[in-house]
């Protein structure tokens, strides 16, 4: 078995050229004006007519980050080389197709369909890894053609941390579960690390949860574990002796707040059936493994939704999973339009949005109730660059009369103080 090393820390990379691309020094200002990761205070932004609600944490993560420069590192220090990435950067069909059309070519789709054969990846291309990491499997098959994966490793941070305490806590006799989507790039990638130190289940929800805390205490035959999990776990899994000490980790850009209800759901079937006194022989604590951006984009789109509005438009790729976190918890409590861009608003009485759940796209007419002032929640997911969220407020904006620039009332906005309590 491998055991994880760490890598160098990631030097701070120069966008260069590329930086308009994605930084926005308007948005940047919504941005400086946190007071620490703790502060979750909306922000309203009155432009008379219409009025944008910000939360407080939204866009781009530090990971997220990290990994468009690294790209865009590779592709300047490497001109005249073939430049291939294991799979999409990102959940944004923006950076993606930049980066293809910069040169940069995708060794496999986000749902896993080989677009290079591995037989035709040499050691003379220059590999990037991406931000969702990469499987153990394809690092070796890279390794094996000669390809150092390190030196262009954008995998996130918080991704890896749960490897190494998956590792930790494997070691240690625990069974690994993980909270995540099975087919998603980095589950993939998590399951394929931590089955080599622990017996490693994939559940999606609570839903499942609670059926796999039924077969724990009993209460359901274990084929019920053949039909719902035996797909989404280790080789050779022993229900009956695998699920007597567990640790939950997660996909890090799925809901905390469903992780930890999980978790403690978990827990609470582990010491119903060994004992309180003895818990923590069953039971792996893993809050640590939590990704705080996540965290604070879901707490501030929380906070944000305890404040009346009209409508909520939330920007993002159409597979991001952060994104789509941040959408089902904009649609439970008012009307919500999931684009990728300032495009996919049509024109005044249009957009085109995507929903999420169903896979379809719908075109909505009279999306801008007429009343005034209109009151806007606008978010974004983790992959979504500054740039776009202006975008998205110009071409609102440009519906309507006699607004200040977005730059007046931002620093007006700032300069008072002015945000929603």
């Amino acid at each position: 078995m491998k055991e994880f090393t760490s890598r160098p820390l990631k030097k701070t990379y120069d966008l260069g050229q590329y930086a308009s691309l994605y930084r926005s020094a308007i948005i940047g200002l919504i941005k400086n004006a946190r007071q620490g990761d703790r502060d979750y205070t909306p922000l309203l932004l009155d432009f008379g007519p219409v009025r944008f609600r910000i939360a407080r944490h939204f866009g781009f993560c530090k990971g997220v980050e990290n990994a468009i420069e690294m790209a865009y590192e590779a592709l300047i220090q490497n001109e005249g080389k073939r430049i291939l990435m294991v799979s999409e950067l990102i959940h944004n069909d923006f950076v993606n197709q930049d980066l293809y059309k910069r040169g940069l070519r995708f060794i496999k789709t986000a749902s896993g369909k080989q677009l290079i054969p591995w037989e035709n990846v040499t050691d003379t291309d220059i590999v990037v890894v991406p931000a969702f990491g990469a499987t153990i499997q394809d690092k070796q098959l890279l390794s094996q053609k000669g390809i150092d994966t390190r030196k262009w490793d954008a995998t996130c941070r918080f991704v890896e941390h749960v490897w190494f305490r998956s590792e930790e806590l494997g070691k240690k006799g625990f069974t690994i579960l993980v909270h995540g989507k099975f087919q998603h790039e980095e589950t993939q990638a998590t399951f394929s690390y931590s089955k080599q130190f622990a017996p490693t289940l994939v559940i999606r929800n609570i839903e499942e949860a609670a059926i796999l805390g039924e077969i724990i205490k009993g209460s359901l035959p274990l084929s019920n574990f053949e039909t719902h999990f035996r797909h989404k776990c280790t080789e050779g899994f022993d229900p009956e002796k695998d699920l007597t000490k567990i640790a939950v980790v997660n996909q890090t850009t799925m809901l905390a707040g469903e992780t930890l209800e999980i978790s403690q759901y978990i827990k609470s079937i582990l010491q119903e059936k060994y004992g309180a006194e003895i818990i923590d022989a069953h039971f792996g604590n893993t809050r640590d493994t939590l990704c705080y951006a996540t965290k604070n984009n879901q707490t501030s789109t929380q906070h944000l939704l305890q404040i009346p509005a009209d409508l909520a438009i939330v920007i993002g790729g159409r597979n991001s999973s952060n994104t789509s976190h941040l959408v089902e918890m904009c649609e439970e409590k008012l009307p919500t339009y999931f684009i990728r861009s300032e495009d996919d608003i049509l024109n005044k009485d249009q957009i085109l949005h995507f929903h999420y759940n169903t896979k379809t796209e719908a075109t909505t007419n009279g999306f801008l109730p007429t009343k005034k002032p209109l009151d806007i929640i606008l978010n974004s997911g983790a992959s979504c660059p500054d740039t776009l969220i202006e975008k998205v407020m110009t071409r609102i904006l440009s519906f309507y009369t006699e607004t200040n620039s977005i730059e007046e009332v931002i620093k007006e906005t700032l300069s008072r103080g002015d945000i929603l309590k």
